[in-house]
């Protein structure tokens, strides 16, 4: 299985369609195997691509702290299972997620007032 988590630094990065990377950690027989970090830098906001670059890398499941109401469709039409409300540093998430601890906050952002990008 693979997890895919928005990363600032060791951290869950806050801002889902914000992140500038994600981290990617291959899971088997319930530990972390290797962590791998990918750019996304390119693609801000742009909710269909984030979900395809994580779709293409593997990933079945995606922990993300908060997360607006395209970005999680997107996720979802590719087939991802969505975590939303995870914060604190992405090893210890991705450690509850295993050990069935990490609890799904439900937590959405609306953006009422932002530039959203086109």
């Amino acid at each position: 299985m693979k997890i895919a988590l928005p990363n600032k630094g060791n951290m869950v990065n806050q801002h889902f369609g914000m992140s500038e990377s994600f981290v990617i950690a291959t899971i088997e027989d319930k530990k972390i195997v290797s962590i791998d970090e990918i750019s996304s830098v390119e693609l801000a906001h742009n909710h269909q691509g984030l979900a395809d670059l994580l779709t293409a890398k593997g990933a079945t499941v995606v922990i993300t702290g908060g997360i607006g109401g395209g970005a999680i469709t997107g996720l979802q039409q590719n087939g991802l299972k969505v975590i939303k409300g995870a914060s604190g540093e992405y090893k210890k998430v991705i450690e509850e997620y295993i050990n069935g601890t990490l609890e799904d906050k439900d937590v959405t952002c609306n953006h009422h007032g932002e530039h959203h990008h086109q």
